[in-house]
């Protein structure tokens, strides 16, 4: 059993590095189904299932200490990548899908919470997944903290992030072959020849990463000391969250968006969280496991069925609709992928949506948790 707050940080980063090294120098098809992230929480979580950890006062200070300054270091890295004036060329058809995704998976959201009658546990542990499916892992992160979301809870609602956004993700794939179809019983005009200029704000050149730790370090410094004083937003976490948003985006609109590397250490930050989320979870009966993922699954629906409607509206074709519903639910590690089965030269296209919800999954997940636990009480 390990005692030492040293120890119990060391076991995590190497269980955070193990996996991540794997997800990325092998070819290992396991990962393409269950994420690093998922194996992360998941080793943390049974080291932490089996007694591994001692729960004492040191590692429990040392858990709350890293996690209140990890979590505004890496939102502000991942923001810094977000260009705006790429946003603004997509063209009409792409700007109308990602909106419609967004308000459909909110309406999804809303309306299972009614129909499951969501307890207090359950409707935070889906206002964690909405970070995750208006954004991503680092939103979901982000979100849970801000929402107090025990433990418990977020093992949970990652479990239902990994099994459903796998099943989404080949059923998007499934439907390439079926664009031509689709695009002529909406009536839609082929939008992707003029887009040619949309990229993101990845930036080339040597990797500054000391650089990139100490700003990020400036800003958990400087969002704590404001949340520690009277200003508060909702509570601490939630207002550490926000503000270390609004100076993620504020930085993308200078000079430091070109610093490289923020993405990569960004990255190592999340992988750390997800970590010390997971040693602290210790689920006794995974017998609810069914009806989280259950509901999920509901919500997709509710969203497929609203994000087609839109489409027969709006005169929207299939690879717009199908990269704006990825680019929210599986984020950069699959809206490209998708992108490319279209056309590759579209893979800038979902780069970029993934990349616009990160700012849009933070403020998305915390309005539509806020949502599901008022309605749970």
């Amino acid at each position: 059993m390990i005692s030492s707050p040293l120890f119990y940080l060391f076991t995590l980063a190497l269980v955070a590095t193990i996996f991540s090294l794997l997800e990325q120098k092998t070819k290992y098809k396991i990962f393409k189904y269950i994420p690093a992230v998922v194996m992360i929480y998941a080793c943390s979580m049974f080291l932490a299932g089996v007694g591994f950890f001692e729960q004492n006062s040191e590692i429990t200070n040392i858990y709350k200490t890293l996690k209140k300054n990890l979590l505004p270091a890496m939102l502000f890295l991942m923001l810094l990548q977000i260009d705006f004036r790429h946003f603004f060329k997509l063209g009409r058809s792409l700007l109308i899908s990602y909106v419609l995704a967004v308000s459909s998976l909110g309406v999804g959201f809303i309306a299972v919470s009614i129909i499951f009658d969501f307890d207090s546990e359950m409707a935070s542990a889906f206002g964690a997944l909405a970070g995750s499916w208006t954004g991503g892992t680092a939103n979901m992160v982000a979100v849970g903290s801000a929402l107090e979301v025990s433990d418990e809870a977020f093992g949970y609602a990652l479990i239902v992030d990994s099994v459903n956004y796998t099943i989404w993700v080949m059923f998007l794939l499934f439907l390439v072959p079926f664009s031509t179809l689709f695009n002529k019983f909406t009536k839609s005009n082929e939008i992707m020849k003029s887009i040619d200029e949309i990229g993101c704000a990845c930036s080339l050149g040597a990797k500054r990463y000391w650089l990139l730790v100490i700003l990020s370090i400036i800003v958990a410094l400087a969002v704590n000391a404001i949340a520690s004083i009277e200003f508060k937003i909702l509570s601490y976490t939630t207002t550490i969250v926000v503000l270390a948003t609004l100076l993620g985006v504020a930085g993308s609109f200078t000079r430091l968006k070109d610093i490289n590397g923020s993405s990569e250490v960004a990255s190592s930050m999340l992988y750390l969280l997800i970590a010390l989320i997971g040693s602290r979870a210790v689920i006794d009966n995974f017998g609810d496991v069914g009806i989280y993922v259950l509901a999920g699954f509901m919500i997709l629906l509710i969203h497929a069925v609203i994000m087609v409607i839109g489409a027969k509206i709006f005169k929207l074709d299939l690879f717009s609709i199908a990269v704006s519903s990825l680019s929210n639910i599986g984020g950069v590690a699959s809206a490209p992928i998708l992108a490319a089965t279209y056309n590759k030269a579209l893979v800038s296209v979902g780069v970029l949506m993934a990349i616009m919800g990160y700012l849009i999954g933070t403020f998305a997940g915390l309005l539509l948790g806020k949502i599901l636990m008022e309605f749970a009480k």
